[in-house]
């Protein structure tokens, strides 16, 4: 993709008007072109920059158009510093301020290089903290399977691809896009291994909190699953994770009465995880029985005779439990409900009923063959 500039003149003579025009406006900085090159002229003019910053917002883009097509004519080596530099000052020049224009001139940067340019890391990054102070991060594309190409396609190591990952996390979760920040999340601690997951336990305690905070995660067994989480066994908050993975709301209440402090310190609300563990409870007893009465949901999910009928339409309503109730026999009745856990006796299920499905079929084929042979 190219990026427009001034006008149609050599390098050299774009560098000495982008320096003439950044000394008009008040910087410190010769209007004569330095003896050491492109480069050289680049980086006085980037770290000048900043007065014209205040400027008209297509003025500013379009001396910040004209330094970028500098910049992408520039040997890969002489780029890199280069780019940070200009990032740098985009990400921090009057913070919070004109965050769409910076947003802009980024991404104007980041689609004029070479798609599989290492230092688009760079501007990416820059990209997403911009992008977040401004709650426009559904401008940015943050699509996990994108980012894992660009994570390929850049050849990032180790650290810069935890950076990356953490930064789209944590930008999701500001702008309020917590199913993808949680996908995100796990792609993250999923990348460590067995020799740096004990590096992930800031991560990892982070992941845990959020899954049982966000209302509407209730499916957590994968987590446990997950090595910087295993790093955490015997800990208090892998204890607690793996209540709300298949415990019952009795195990959840022990729990709290020893740890109170322990709940408060996580930031976690005792009524919303009570309200959440009384679902995953009511979704296990589902699994298990049909029909469910209301004395054993009262006592179960600890409940009052009153509040039953309105605890099951919300239930209904989280699309993890379909049921109804039969008013006059006090019960509920069950029709489907989501597995809290999903393992080998699950799969065993599973393959047991799809065998039963293939035998059932098999047998009205073989009626239809009898009632006519041409079948």
């Amino acid at each position: 993709m190219s990026v427009p500039a001034f006008i149609d003149i050599t390098e050299e003579d774009q560098a000495s008007e982008l320096r003439a025009y950044i000394k008009a406006k008040g910087a410190e900085i010769s209007e004569e072109n330095s003896e050491g090159g492109l480069h050289v002229d680049l980086a006085q003019i980037i770290e000048a920059c900043d007065v014209c910053l205040k400027d008209d917002d297509k003025e500013v883009e379009s001396v910040m158009n004209s330094i970028v097509s500098l910049l992408l004519i520039l040997e890969a080596e002489k780029q890199e510093t280069l780019i940070e530099s200009l990032c740098e000052k985009l990400v921090k020049s009057r913070e919070g301020e004109r965050p769409s224009l910076r947003m802009q001139l980024l991404s104007n940067l980041f689609h004029g290089m070479d798609e599989t340019a290492p230092v688009r890391y760079t501007v990416y990054c820059s990209l997403i903290k911009v992008a977040t102070t401004c709650n426009a991060i559904a401008f940015i594309p943050t699509d996990l399977d994108q980012v894992r190409k660009w994570i390929t396609d850049w050849n990032l190591n180790t650290e810069k691809k935890h950076t990356l990952l953490r930064l789209v996390y944590e930008a999701l979760v500001e702008c309020k896009k917590s199913e993808a920040a949680a996908k995100v999340m796990v792609e993250l601690l999923g990348s460590y291994t067995e020799d740096n997951a004990s590096q992930a336990r800031v991560d990892a305690h982070r992941c845990i909190v959020r899954a049982l905070k966000d209302p509407n995660t209730f499916l957590l067994d994968h987590l446990l699953a997950l090595k910087p989480v295993r790093f955490l066994e015997g800990e208090l908050l892998h204890d607690l994770l793996t209540i709300f993975v298949s415990a019952k709301l009795a195990a959840y209440v022990k729990f709290y009465q020893s740890n109170k402090d322990f709940i408060d310190s996580l930031g976690l609300n005792h009524e919303q995880n009570m309200a959440k563990m009384r679902l995953l409870t009511f979704m296990g007893m589902a699994v298990e029985f049909k029909e469910i009465s209301f004395d054993t949901m009262q006592q179960e999910l600890q409940l009052e005779e009153d509040q039953v009928e309105a605890f099951v339409i919300d239930a209904v309503r989280t699309k993890m439990v379909y049921c109804k109730i039969d008013q006059t026999q006090r019960k509920v009745i069950v029709s489907h409900s989501t597995h809290r856990t999903f393992g080998k006796q699950q799969w065993q299920q599973l393959y047991d009923s799809l065998s039963s499905w293939k035998g059932n079929l098999a047998t009205v084929k073989t009626s239809l063959q009898t009632l006519s042979p041409s079948a």
